[in-house]
Formats: C-alpha cells, structure tokens, sequence
C-alpha cells in the first residue's frame, strides 16, 4: 500500500463532522504541500474496510469536484448537509465551514 495514500487518509479522517478542508489543505498537513492531486487520486483507492470521510474534501474555492447534478456531487452534498454543512450552488462557504486543526492537533494527532 502508497504510503502517501495511507499519510492522506489518517489525515482526512481528522477532518471532524460539520467542517470541510480543501484538497491542498490535506496534502500540506500531510506533509506532501504542492500535491492536492494525489489527494484526490489516493480517495480513489481507499480500502473498502476504512470509512474515510472523503465526502469533507473541497476544492480550494470551496467547490464540489464533481459536477453540478451529477449523482457522486448529490451524494457529496446530501451527506455534507447531514453534518450541517451548508452547500449551495455546490459549493460551501470555507470562512464559515473550513477546519481550523488546533496546535494540538497538529502536534499530536498528525503523526508525520
């Protein structure tokens, strides 16, 4: 198994219920900065025992990746607005849903 993909997931598991992060995001706090990309293709490869919340993954303006009405962005949203997530034109306002990892998090939990 990639162990960037493996880096990629524990992070976006830390992602918690009501907030988003960017593709960006993840890589930096991943420890890959510049690698948005393979964020989006390590989702592709998740194992199907990991319950990896992929769903919180944004682009950078806060953009669904998948297009407008397409079943996987109806799906995105829908559990998105579950979490409370506010989506509208398929996209979410970051300032008010992006997450913030504390310090702590950064230093204790990210184990890169």
């Amino acid at each position: 198994m990639n162990q960037q993909y493996k880096r990629i997931w524990q992070t976006i598991e830390l992602v918690p219920p009501g907030t988003v992060a960017s593709y960006g995001q993840i890589a930096d706090l991943a420890g890959l900065p510049g690698r948005a990309r393979l964020v989006g293709k390590s989702l592709g490869y998740v194992p199907q025992n990991r319950a990896v919340p992929w769903y919180r993954i944004l682009r950078s303006n806060g953009q669904i990746a998948f297009p407008a009405g397409s079943p996987q962005a109806d799906k995105q949203k829908g559990l998105l607005q579950e979490e409370g997530v506010v989506v509208l034109n398929n996209r979410v306002k970051l300032k008010e849903f992006q997450w913030q990892p504390s310090l702590d998090e950064i230093l204790f939990k990210l184990q890169f």
